[in-house]
């Protein structure tokens, strides 16, 4: 926490540390007690699930206190920029939940007003053009326990520099050739303060400003300035930007004129476990095939979390889980798998799915007959109901749900045993058919006619140990399934000095299953719908799914089964 912030009244011991700042300075006057912030996401990637921890904070910060966010896009670098990042970004906050204050932003709205302001610091003798290469003014800045060497050009006339930079605009120089760069300091302990660049070149079209421009301004350069322009007051970004604060206020010192000004606000990244948080790396794992877009199911993007049936509400929630501090720190992916499996166990009605079938049929059952069965679509939601299913004498179960030579304490279904059908009826196995290969393909049971669920009579309440999940084999409706798991088979994949990353990939991340089988309400559902296959987990509809082709995807387990399975590995 800053030094600044002290004497916390009770109150305030249960704010995150931004909002103590922020109740601070409302008490002080600070900027009117203004409070105005923003997210300022580039558009050069697709949002993931730390960008979400920034979505909920810099929203739900404007929301706590009746203030405006906006949404402004740090677009200076058209050669790795596309509006298809920018449609997906806005797609993905307004799902998440929120509305930014008025249309979205764009640091390329302030072009104009930044390169009039890097004239003004020339004139002023505070910046200069530099035609060392890169790699030239890298070795001059030195070491942080040693000063850097000044450029050659620092020393520029006014005029010179001047003419320079506008050489520079008019595009008579090419990539790399030159840089505009600020004259603060060569000894400072602080490496971003020793003369750091401001413009650099890069002959590109701008997804908005076409080629207007070749020279654009850098980060450091243009997001304070942004945030004067559209009076922000509290400038929230991640802990890596703390060093960059000094510089941050410099750049202030240069343009400020009056109005609020902004204060830059540091809190620790999102880390987790089996991912990666790299945009770079992100799009390393699209473009080389190991995932398919970037919102495959797999990835940590927004658009793969909702793709794979994670719900707005769970990753708000989450995010508040994990809450704001300056420590780093790193959470375990279980926590958000908890939190969409919580929220859905509340919401999400539940439908019978076979994934891997094989036929039961129950021979004391008369042929031809239909009847309807009544089952709840979820205890969890006395509000839910209950659904028809149709039952009938041949039904699907899971072929792991019977075992011929079962062990003492199984309570699904073996020779001689009986189980309950779920809504249904209790069976009891009778006999195997086998194929040529020793495979089971029909289980022959007989079922008890007084012991349907719910009909009231005395049988009906007779309990066995275990009831099963099914689905009748004359309605049913085929779907394809896709289970999902994590991307990554190592805790901190990244976190391998002598290892790339994907050395770690998991080969069982997805496992397609073809021929499962389902009940026939399954129809009713569209793409995005979430919904619980009983017994299975919590599930999806995928974007790929048709009228003629259904697909769904699993979003997470119904337990916590990861942490067995490395145990057994």
């Amino acid at each position: 926490m800053s030094e600044e912030i002290v004497n916390l009244t009770e109150s305030e011991k249960s704010l995150n540390f931004i909002e103590t700042v922020i109740e601070e300075d409302i008490r002080n006057g600070k900027n009117d007690s203004a409070v105005h912030t923003r997210f300022p996401p580039e558009p050069n990637g697709y949002l993931h699930i730390g960008h979400a921890k920034s979505i909920c904070l810099n929203f739900g910060l404007a929301k706590k206190y009746n203030a405006p966010c906006n949404l402004r896009f740090d677009d200076t670098n058209p050669a790795k920029e596309d509006q298809e990042y920018v449609d997906s970004i806005k797609r993905d906050v307004e799902w998440l939940g929120f509305k930014w204050n008025g249309q979205e932003r764009y640091t390329s709205d302030y072009f104009d007003q930044l390169y009039e302001w890097a004239i003004k610091m020339i004139k002023e003798g505070k910046a200069y053009v530099d035609h060392q290469t890169s790699e030239e003014i890298a070795a001059q800045k030195g070491e942080p326990t040693a000063p850097g060497i000044e450029s050659p050009y620092r020393n520029r006339s006014v005029e010179e520099n001047l003419a320079e930079f506008e050489k520079m605009r008019a595009g008579e120089y090419p990539d790399g050739a030159c840089v505009l760069r600020a004259k603060i300091d060569m000894t400072s302990p602080n490496m971003h303060m020793r003369d750091p660049i401001m413009y650099r070149i890069i002959h590109a079209t701008h997804h908005r400003t076409g080629d207007k421009w070749c020279i654009y301004p850098m980060y450091d350069y243009a997001h304070g300035q942004s945030d004067y322009v559209e009076g922000i007051t509290h400038s929230i970004c991640t802990l890596e930007f703390e060093v960059h604060r000094p510089l941050y206020e410099w750049f202030l010192d240069q343009v400020y004129d009056g109005g609020h000004r902004p204060r830059q606000w540091e809190f620790a990244r999102l880390n987790m476990t089996y991912t990666v948080m790299s945009k770079r790396k992100l799009l390393q794992l699209v473009n080389e095939g190991h995932v398919n877009g970037w919102d495959d199911p797999r990835m940590p993007t927004i658009s793969g979390l909702r793709r794979r049936g994670y719900t707005p509400e769970s990753i708000r929630r989450f995010c508040e889980t994990i809450g704001v501090a300056r420590r780093e720190n790193i959470i375990d992916v279980a926590l958000l798998e908890f939190s969409v499996r919580d929220h859905l166990n509340k919401i999400a009605p539940r439908v019978m799915a076979v994934l891997d079938p094989v036929k039961v049929i129950i021979d004391n059952y008369p042929e031809g007959k239909i009847e309807t069965v009544m089952i709840e679509n979820n205890p969890e939601d006395p509000e839910s109901g209950s659904r028809e299913v149709p039952f009938s004498r041949e039904i699907y179960i899971e072929r792991d749900d019977f075992m011929e030579d079962a062990p003492k304490k199984y309570f699904r279904l073996r020779p001689g045993g009986e189980v309950r059908l779920k809504g249904a009826y209790i069976i009891k196995a009778e006999s195997v058919v086998k194929d040529s290969e020793g495979r089971i393909t029909e289980i022959h049971c007989s079922y008890d006619p007084e012991t349907l669920s719910g009909s009231g009579s005395e049988a009906s309440m007779r309990k066995v140990k275990g009831t099963l999940h099914w689905v009748p084999a004359h309605a049913a409706v085929k779907a394809e399934v896709r289970l999902y798991d994590r991307l990554f088979n190592d805790e901190a994949p990244d976190g391998h000095k002598d290892h790339d990353f994907k050395e770690y990939l998991n080969p069982d991340s997805l496992r397609v299953i073809e021929n499962a089988v389902m009940e026939p309400s399954i129809t009713k559902y569209k793409v995005g719908d979430s919904m619980q296959f009983q017994r299975l987990g919590y599930f999806c509809v995928d974007s790929d799914s048709t009228a003629e082709k259904l697909v769904f995807n699993r979003t997470v387990g119904l337990k916590d089964t990861w942490a067995k399975e490395q145990k057994k590995n």
